[in-house]
């Protein structure tokens, strides 16, 4: 019989392994952000943004909102999906909700940048650029952002 202890390294690898495979793809959990999965409704809403029915996504997002009144990602959804039907106010409050609950959520910083490009304010559109910057260096949040600047001629 094998002494127990040869065990303990296998039970932490594997617990090593299942911890990595839990935080999806890219292999490190965002502890800035509510992982979406755990969310009910919130793929749905996703799914019908995705595909332009945003009057649907909203509705399914008030409910996700209703039971998280501080779901980042659900907020931040909600703006996108009113900045999307031009109700811009309504889109910058979300989005102003979604940086409370989360200062750092980075889809909440891309997308109001890109509502203060729509909306015509360069500077914070900069603001939050530089923002992203900051916080991830060269992410997809920070590219899009750069993106929707230069086609605005305002890199």
């Amino acid at each position: 019989m094998k002494p127990t202890f040869r065990k303990i390294p296998f039970a932490a690898a594997s617990v090593a392994v299942c911890l990595a495979l839990s935080a999806g793809p890219g292999g490190a959990v965002n502890s800035d952000s509510t992982t979406p999965a755990s969310q009910p409704g919130y793929s749905e809403a996703k799914a019908a943004a995705d595909a332009g029915r945003y009057p649907a996504a909203l509705k399914i997002l008030a409910t996700v909102v209703k039971a998280e009144p501080r779901n980042a990602d659900a907020l931040n959804l909600m703006g996108y999906s009113n900045r999307k039907m031009k109700r811009y106010e309504e889109a910058a409050r979300y989005y102003e909700a979604a940086l409370k609950a989360n200062p750092k959520h980075l889809g909440a910083l891309e997308y109001q940048g890109e509502l203060f490009i729509e909306t015509g304010d360069f500077v914070k559109a900069k603001t939050n650029r530089d923002r992203l910057a900051a916080l991830c260096g060269t992410c997809e949040e920070l590219a899009d952002l750069q993106a929707a600047l230069a086609a605005a001629g305002q890199s």
